[in-house]
């Protein structure tokens, strides 16, 4: 008998020329973000908590980066911290080489949650930072007006967000964020309350405003699939407390199709950053602190 070898799931991530010359060019791009040393603590009633231990990387121009990590790992605080929501305890985080201090107009930020203005159209809605921005009148309506077309609702400029689908909300929300022009567009698990068959459409359309701009994008999510469909590179955070565990450079080349789902870099990819994220698997199935109710040998073993 022939002893048939398995192949080697991680095989594909092995940079190919062509691979590396991509990644290559990516690090010659200036840097967009730079987040060095970054130490997040929470004072609570157990003592003081870390949520982030030295988190450094860096975000070039144009990139598309995923972060992604076990629940607890902080990345919800990290987002915030970079949106200037929230303060480090140490570290910095730079962009185009200003430390952020606080929000501002040159990150743009969609949350999971839908965070439209009840009582605003969906035009009124993206004319929001505009005109916070100084803008008035028919120049505010003009810009709103082009951000709208972009993520594909002028149809629905009058109308009012409880009159919208989820996916429709999300797209008012992006094109709000990106109505004040800004450097980099923060995401943080956007998709995440969407049914499956509509967050697989605004990956799409996500994926398409991302080609066609001269955006920077981070995305936070906790879906193995959509970070190794989206991401150009995979921040993978370690828990208790959030440190980077691996940056992992994506060979699935682009532009990116749902056919891509089964081929071997995209499942090489997905299997690493599960061996990142569940290390002690192991192959067996995790078991609860669970009596037995049912007979042994019952019909559903």
């Amino acid at each position: 008998m022939i002893a048939i070898q398995e192949p080697d799931p991680l095989q594909y991530l092995v940079q190919r020329p062509e691979v590396s010359e991509r990644f290559a060019a990516l690090k010659k791009r200036p840097v967009v973000l730079s987040v060095q040393h970054l130490y997040k603590a929470f004072d609570c009633q157990v003592g003081t908590v870390t949520a982030l231990k030295d988190v450094s990387f860096d975000v070039y121009r144009r990139e598309f980066m995923c972060v992604i990590g076990p629940s607890g790992c902080g990345k919800s605080t990290l987002i915030r911290i970079l949106a200037g929501l929230e303060s480090s305890s140490d570290g910095q985080v730079l962009l185009d080489g200003n430390p952020v201090t606080g929000p501002g107009p040159d990150r743009g930020m969609v949350f999971q949650s839908y965070t439209l203005f009840p009582w605003l159209t969906v035009k009124q809605n993206v004319m929001f930072g505009p005109r916070m921005g100084g803008q008035r009148g028919t120049t505010a309506e003009s810009e709103a007006r082009q951000w709208i077309d972009l993520v594909g609702l002028s149809k629905f400029e009058n109308s009012y967000p409880h009159q919208l689908s989820g996916g429709m909300k999300q797209r008012v929300a992006i094109a709000r964020a990106l109505a004040n022009r800004p450097r980099i567009l923060l995401m943080d698990e956007p998709f995440g309350a969407l049914d499956a068959q509509t967050r697989c459409q605004m990956q799409s359309y996500l994926l398409q405003i991302w080609r066609n701009l001269d955006i920077t994008i981070l995305f936070i999510t906790h879906d193995l699939d959509e970070a190794a469909f989206l991401a150009d590179r995979i921040l993978v955070l370690k828990a208790n407390p959030g440190e980077v565990n691996e940056i992992i450079e994506v060979p699935v080349p682009r532009p990116r199709t749902p056919a891509q789902f089964v081929t071997p870099e995209f499942i090489s990819t997905k299997y690493r950053i599960d061996q990142l994220i569940h290390p002690n698997h192991g192959g067996s199935e995790d078991t609860l602190p669970f009596p037995r109710m049912t007979p042994q040998g019952d019909d559903v073993e």
